[in-house]
Parts: C-alpha cells; sequence; structure tokens
C-alpha cells in the first residue's frame, strides 16, 4: 500500500496549528490544511506491512480501511478514497478531528515512532470529498413499512438513525436539545470542530428522510411508553451524562463546578444560543484549576484561556507517564505516555501525582484554592507534602459515572450492568424490555466519538434483522 519506500524516504508530517498566542483569541478551528500533495505523501508512508493492526479492533472500531484509502489518496483517486472512507465510517470528519487516532498508536511504523499521519489523510478526505460535492443523500429504493424511535441525536444516534434509514425504514430521531449532535455540539468546543459540520450531516439526513425532532425530553416531556407504542422499534443512545461523585470538602463554595455546565455554555454562546437567563460560568480575570486529566479537563483549560483566564492549573492525580512507551509491552495497544494537547500546549500548569484534598475559600464563601498533596502509586496523599493552589474558578473534570437513570430509564424498567450502564450486549443491542435496544455512552459508559459511530451503526444492523429477518447493513 502506498509508495513502496515512502516510508523510507518521506518524514512523518502533520497539518500545523495556528500560533497559541493567536487562537486563544477566537474559538475557531486552528489547524492549517496541508496541500493536497504533502497529504499524498503522507498516505505515501503506509508501507505493506502484512497484518495493519490500524484497522482491527485494537486501531480503529469502526474498521477502517486505512491501507486501502492511503493507496487510493497516494494514486490520486480522493473520490474512490471517499467512497471507501463513508462505507465503514458515517461521520468521518469528526473523527478526522476529534478522534485521539488509536489507529496510529497501531501502526506498525510506530515502532519506530513515526507512524502513518492516518488522522490528518482522513480528515483531509472528509473535507474535499464534502468540499467537491460527493457526499449526497443516500435514499433507499423502497419503503419497509417499519418505524424506527431513535432517543439521542449524538453521534451514536446519528450513525444509528442514518442507516436505518438507508435500509429504508421511518426514522424518528428525538434529541432533548434544540440542535443535534450532543457532546459533539455542547460539549467539544468549536475550536476543536466546528459546528458546521454537525449541520451539514444533519441536512443530508433530512435529505435521507430521518425526521429530527428537538427539545423531546424523552422520559420527562413526553413518555418513553408511547413510542414503544408508536414505533416498531426504540433504539436508545442518550449518552452517559451522570457525573462522577466527589468526595472532597469544600464542594459548596462559589466558583466550584463540573466541567460539563461550564463547556455547554461556552458552546450555546459560540452557537448564538440565549444564556443570558443562566448563571454566566466565565474564567475571564481568574486564576482557574481544572481537576482531571483526560479530554475533557483539556477543554476546560483551553476554553478558560479563551475567555482570557490569568493562569490555568490542571491537577492529575495519575503519576507524570514516560515520555514513550516500551513498545515490546504496549504495542500496538493504547500506551500510557506523555502527551501534551494544544490546549495544554496554550500555557497550562500541569500538577502529576497531585490529589485533591479540599477546596478552601473566605468567610464570603467564595473559592480561594485547592488543597492538594502529592500522592503515592496508590493516590494515598504522602505526609508532608500537601500545598494550596490559588483558585477563583475550579472546575471538576473526573468523568462520567454512566447515563441518568431518573426520567426515561426509571420508566423503561430494564436491566443495568454492574457499572450502572443500560445493560445490551454487543451483538443484538436488545435490552431486557421487549422492542428497546441500546448503544453508544448509555451501554457502554464513556467512551470515544468513533466507539459511539461504531455502536450506533452495529445497534442499526441488529434492529434492521429483528424487523425484516436479514440485512444489508455492515456492522
Amino acid at each position: 500500500m502506498g509508495k513502496v519506500t515512502g516510508f523510507l524516504e518521506i518524514e512523518r508530517e502533520e497539518a500545523r496549528y495556528e500560533p497559541a498566542s493567536d487562537r486563544i483569541r477566537h474559538f475557531g478551528e486552528f489547524i492549517i490544511p496541508m496541500s493536497e500533495g504533502r497529504v499524498a505523501d503522507q498516505a505515501a508512508r503506509c508501507m505493506d506491512c502484512g497484518i495493519p493492526f490500524c484497522h482491527g479492533d485494537t486501531g480503529c472500531p469502526v474498521h477502517n480501511q486505512i491501507p486501502d484509502w492511503n493507496d487510493l489518496v497516494y494514486n490520486g483517486d480522493w473520490e474512490e478514497a471517499s467512497r471507501n472512507l463513508h462505507s465503514t465510517n458515517n461521520f468521518p470528519e469528526f473523527t478526522g478531528r476529534i478522534c485521539p487516532a488509536p489507529c496510529e498508536e497501531a501502526c506498525t511504523l510506530n515502532l519506530e515512532d513515526t507512524p502513518v499521519a492516518i488522522k490528518t489523510v482522513e480528515q483531509a478526505i472528509a473535507d474535499k470529498a464534502i468540499r467537491n460535492g460527493w457526499v449526497k443523500p443516500a435514499t433507499p429504493e423502497a419503503s419497509t413499512g417499519k418505524k424506527v424511535a431513535v432517543v439521542g441525536a449524538g453521534p451514536a444516534g446519528m450513525a444509528a438513525a442514518q442507516q436505518l434509514a438507508r435500509a429504508g425504514h421511518e426514522v424518528h430521531l428525538y434529541e432533548r436539545e434544540p440542535k443535534a449532535g450532543g457532546l459533539l455540539r455542547y460539549g467539544i468546543p468549536d475550536f476543536k470542530m466546528e459546528k458546521d459540520h454537525i449541520d451539514f450531516r444533519v441536512s443530508q439526513m433530512e435529505a435521507e428522510g430521518v425526521t429530527f425532532h428537538y427539545g423531546a425530553n424523552i422520559g420527562v416531556t413526553h413518555k418513553l411508553s408511547y413510542l414503544k407504542r408508536d414505533h416498531d422499534a426504540v433504539l436508545l443512545t442518550g449518552g452517559a451524562e451522570k457525573p462522577r461523585p466527589v468526595d472532597v470538602e469544600g464542594l459548596d463554595y462559589h466558583g466550584v463546578h463540573f466541567a460539563m455546565p461550564f463547556l455547554v455554555q461556552q458552546n450555546r454562546r459560540v452557537g448564538g444560543e440565549d444564556v443570558s437567563d443562566q448563571f454566566q460560568l466565565t474564567a475571564a480575570g481568574k486564576h482557574v484549576v481544572v481537576v482531571g486529566g483526560g479530554d475533557t479537563a483539556s477543554d476546560c483549560v483551553g476554553t478558560s484561556f479563551r475567555q482570557g483566564a490569568i493562569a490555568v492549573t490542571q491537577l492529575d492525580v495519575r503519576p507524570m507517564p514516560p515520555e514513550l512507551e516500551n513498545k515490546l509491552t504496549n504495542w500496538p495497544n493504547w500506551a500510557v505516555k506523555m502527551r501534551t494537547s494544544s490546549s495544554q500546549a496554550e500555557g497550562a500548569i500541569r500538577e502529576f501525582s497531585a490529589g485533591t484534598m479540599k477546596i478552601v475559600g473566605n468567610a464570603k464563601g467564595q473559592v480561594t484554592g485547592v488543597e492538594c498533596a502529592r500522592v503515592d502509586r496508590k493516590r494515598v496523599a504522602i505526609p508532608g507534602s500537601e500545598f494550596i493552589i490559588k483558585a477563583d474558578l475550579v472546575l471538576l473534570a473526573i468523568g462520567f459515572a454512566g447515563p441518568v437513570q431518573e426520567g426515561m430509564l426509571t420508566e423503561l424498567g430494564a436491566d443495568y450492568d454492574k457499572r450502572g450502564n443500560l445493560f445490551a450486549d454487543t451483538i443484538s443491542y436488545r435490552t431486557t424490555v421487549p422492542k428497546v435496544y441500546a448503544a453508544g455512552d448509555m451501554r457502554r459508559g464513556q467512551s470515544l466519538v468513533v466507539w459511539a459511530i461504531r455502536e450506533g451503526r452495529q445497534a442499526a444492523r441488529s434492529i434492521d434483522l429483528d424487523l425484516m429477518g436479514k440485512t444489508a447493513l455492515p456492522r
């Protein structure tokens, strides 16, 4: 695949970023696209490695045929590369922007720390396909007469709805928010992915026959039982929104917030939604402490800088990871190693092995700092290592505990798994309630967008098979 000696002749190259001093002044995307010739050079580096770990479960949950479309780009057939890419991934412009690219970790060339720039090539293919009008609505030849409800218009729900509509079913997609996208729209900042990409896919799906119902909070404003009555199948893809509990003193001080309300409000502002009736969460002119070491914490860091924070400190209870992993014990799996996000590179102070002991404040009830301590590998505080970080705003970004059970899931009455997620297996995606299926974070817990797309596609196939007795939809 690619150029036979490409990996020997061509150095790995990724798209560059705007300088941090420029990009923190706006909320738009800041990647400087590479020329098509340079992208083709990167595709040419894809070697004939024998066993392409990049597109197995280890590398790519949707099983993108990465060597194939790298070869097509190298040979100049971008349109066929787009068809190949879309055959496994409904929304490659999403994953090309925000997927952490486990495929590159699994690349054979990563044994030399120079993997093929797969994510860069993927985004370039998707963007060129949309720009050139190659991505068109795919309408079914005939209607099946079956009606399916999908609850939750995040990536899992959107992928499932699109697949089901293309199979000929009448699909209704119910969304609590005013617009589709789920955490893609309301959780992930625009500087990582602008929302016109979602709007494009919504328009495509509407042309394919999907009906979107916004402001429909199933289990609150609309009864789930009505959906079950009026549809032949119901797929739940509502995500995992319940915050992980925090056992820290001082959570009631003014200025202490969970990450998602902070991110969601800013995304609503950028999207032109009215947030004037909400308490205004802003980092402007403040010392910000972000508790957590994951992607959501990183998004809080980047958002804080763009809002005008004086300083941003990120606390990670984990020890500082090594610069490079041990390939013999890690590859081709995702490795624990030092990673610096674009947001962290904008000036964040990162504290590792930092346990949050308590949040401190003044007599007026305003937060003034976070008391921390160094912790050992068992995350036990080391006596005498305590220190306080000044804070006017504390954002808790320590993950999610599973789906919100009050409302829709309480009404459903289905079984949960041992982690509190809605139970369904990965073959049928059926819950323990007849006609009701589950996919995405609501089923598997907090995860990646690419896993949501995979589960949405697979659940759609299972539903189509159950309704029709056969299916042509891919797994």
